[in-house]
């Protein structure tokens, strides 16, 4: 790669980041590094009725079945649902949990640039 050419988003964007700005970056970097592993897509806890008309679920008031723990999340672009048992549910959930932190952490990284670049677009003469 030739020293000339831009490397990084802060060379090509050219943003000028205050301290603040740039401890925050850090911050959520470091945060980021430190996370774990993450599944994909959403995790659900449902109660169902189902089909058959005497039975409890259909009931006033109804009894439904389940909690039933479902994760659903897109495979070669088709949504795909798996009913987790109790102790996948158990071993998974952290899972989940890094997966939701991820997101938020990506989501703060993603406003914070967003601040930075209209900060910056406002200031220039």
């Amino acid at each position: 790669m030739d020293s000339g050419q831009a490397r990084g988003s802060e060379t090509v964007c050219r943003m000028e980041p205050t301290a603040a700005q740039r401890a925050a970056r850090d911050r959520i970097a470091a945060e980021l590094a430190a996370a774990g592993f993450a599944l994909p897509g959403t995790l659900t806890v449902r109660a169902y009725a189902c089909g058959k008309p005497g039975c409890r679920c259909h009931a006033d008031p109804p009894r439904l079945h389940g909690p039933y723990a479902e994760w659903t999340r897109k495979i070669g672009g088709k949504t795909v649902t798996r009913r987790l048992t109790p102790r996948e549910l158990a071993e998974y959930q952290p899972l989940f949990d890094n997966a939701k932190k991820l997101r938020a952490l990506l989501t703060e990284l993603q406003d914070l640039t967003l601040d930075i670049i209209e900060t910056g677009s406002s200031q220039e003469p």
